[in-house]
């Protein structure tokens, strides 16, 4: 649990951060551009005079946010699309996983491209691209995890005395399968926090000058050599949280997937 602890404390601190400090993440103050650190800016500011670490601040609201959301509802999506094509099986299952082949070979960024041709960059456009193939690991996942379990003695006695097939799913199956799928949900976290500051570094996600770790390296990046702390301060904090989440999610894997760790504690009959 030390890397989930660790995770909550930097995030808690970040926001704390940006509530607390009098420090303003959006106002401009040319007099005080590449400001060094000090007292007043402990980050110090950047081309255009703005603090750096009330942007880092207030970016983790709408970069660790976005991301939360996002992860959120690509398990939602993928988790029931995966319980009820697994339960069903057949050609349900073989429709959802060839759905899922296909959309694994479309990447979120090319995706988004064509979005953003479609609609105008904004928040609203990179949720759909990293939702429209973010669900599809969760549904693989929920469907192994689905097609395993209906197969046991405790779904065939549920069945036997009458359960219906909604509360096979969700009293008997999802219970089995949701710390995999949490443990996933962890491990997913970082790929779908890279991704979007990776759009919002291509300019497709939240307009300037909106705070967000992916744009603030791409305003940083012509100041790389002048002022290499632009850079490494959001890359840092992607990283960081990046990093502590999948130890996180890893931790939880490995404690979950020993023998009977699934079904502990629950009643099946």
């Amino acid at each position: 649990m030390a890397p989930a602890a660790l995770a909550a404390t930097l995030l808690v601190t970040a926001l704390l951060v940006a509530a607390l400090l009098p420090l303003d993440a959006v106002g401009n103050d040319l007099a005080n551009r590449f400001a060094p650190p000090s007292a007043a800016h402990p980050l110090g500011t950047d081309h255009l005079g703005r603090d750096v670490l009330a942007r880092l601040a207030a970016g983790t609201r709408l970069s660790v946010g976005f991301t939360v959301v996002a992860v959120g509802l690509c398990a939602s999506i993928g988790t029931a699309l995966g319980l009820l094509a697994g339960y069903r099986g057949g050609f349900a299952a073989q429709a959802l996983d060839r759905v899922v082949d296909v959309l694994v070979a479309v990447p979120s960024i090319v995706l988004a491209l064509v979005l953003t041709t479609l609609l105008s960059p904004g928040t609203t456009t990179l949720l759909v691209a990293v939702v429209a193939t973010g669900w599809t690991p969760f549904a693989r996942l929920a469907l192994g995890l689905t097609v395993r379990e209906a197969g046991t003695d405790y779904v065939r006695s549920a069945t036997a005395l009458g359960a219906g097939p909604a509360r096979i799913v969700f009293r008997h199956v999802l219970p089995n399968a949701i710390r995999p799928l949490t443990a996933h949900a962890f491990l997913r976290f970082a790929a779908t926090l890279l991704t979007i500051a990776g759009l919002s570094f291509l300019g497709l996600g939240p307009q300037p000058p909106t705070p967000e770790w992916g744009a603030m390296l791409d305003e940083a990046r012509p100041y790389l050599f002048l002022r290499p702390g632009l850079v490494l301060a959001p890359a840092a904090a992607i990283v960081g949280v990046a990093l502590v989440v999948t130890l996180a999610g890893r931790a939880l894997e490995r404690r979950w997937a020993e023998p009977g760790a699934f079904r502990s504690g629950i009643s099946h009959t």
